[in-house]
């Protein structure tokens, strides 16, 4: 295909006399429209609300629900109930670590 022939001079004397008419009719509309955008407000980030945890033993069954819930420092009680509710062949228990958000 061939490129249409463009004509440089023909279009930068249009463009020129474009600029020369904006100017006469009305110059004040470009300094009016920097001011705007030179005023624009910043919006300050929104600060994420500190949530607090606190760190728990959970015993779990082997669908994932949780069946019991102790302190952190009550490890030795979780991993014997979990014992407890694994034993005989039901099925198996298992103890982890759990985070819950604390309110005040």
């Amino acid at each position: 295909m061939a490129r249409k022939i463009v004509n440089r001079k023909a279009l930068r004397e249009e463009a020129d006399a474009a600029e020369a008419a904006e100017k006469a009719a009305g110059g004040t509309k470009k300094k009016a429209a920097k001011k705007k955008s030179a005023t624009r407000k910043t919006r300050k980030k929104k600060e994420a609300a500190e949530v607090r945890v606190k760190l728990f033993y959970g015993v779990f069954n082997q669908s994932l629900k949780r069946v019991a819930l102790f302190e952190f420092n009550q490890k030795k009680q979780a991993e014997k109930k979990a014992k407890e509710l694994s034993k005989d062949g039901k099925t198996p228990h298992f103890v982890q670590k759990v985070k819950e958000a604390i309110e005040e």
